[in-house]
């Protein structure tokens, strides 16, 4: 019996002392975002940037001509992502895919543009990743900047 006791209380022990992750409070998340988000624009004078009523920032660099994608094309595209401290991340050619199978950021900053166009993204957390990372070269909750070339679409 005083075997089944101590290892119910070594149990009992060990449980008390996990810690429980604080809760996922995205508001502040956000809030957090686009205070950096603010501050890397400020560092970057040359950005000129206009902030989507969804959270994401966009430059269009070139606007391409043509029509639109929506988020039921599929697109092609060159582009390059990195995290808001400049650490690259990511690069392809000629990556197609379809846009609706893409982050939220990419949804709401391609249409933007048109064939041949080119944007500049800064995606918050909940329209990239989120509170998950798909990787070590992306931490969890962190700001992606994309610039993406639209070589064509399909409808």
């Amino acid at each position: 019996m005083k075997k089944y006791i101590l290892t119910l209380s070594l149990f009992l022990i060990a449980f008390a002392s996990c810690k429980k992750d604080a809760a996922f409070d995205a508001a502040a998340q956000a809030k957090l975002d686009d205070a950096n988000i603010q501050a890397y624009l400020a560092a970057n004078p040359g950005i000129k940037a206009t902030k989507d009523a969804s959270g994401v920032y966009y430059q269009v660099l070139t606007e391409g001509t043509g029509a639109n994608p929506t988020t039921n094309s599929t697109v092609n595209v060159n582009y390059t992502g990195k995290v808001l401290n400049g650490t690259q991340f990511a690069t392809s050619l000629n990556s197609n895919s379809p846009l609706s199978g893409l982050i939220d950021g990419w949804k709401i900053g391609i249409p933007k543009i048109k064939t041949g166009g080119r944007v500049l993204l800064i995606i918050p957390s909940a329209y990239g990743y989120g509170n998950n990372s798909p990787g070590a070269a992306i931490p969890v909750n962190s700001v992606l900047i994309f610039t993406i070339d639209l070589i064509n679409f399909t409808n």
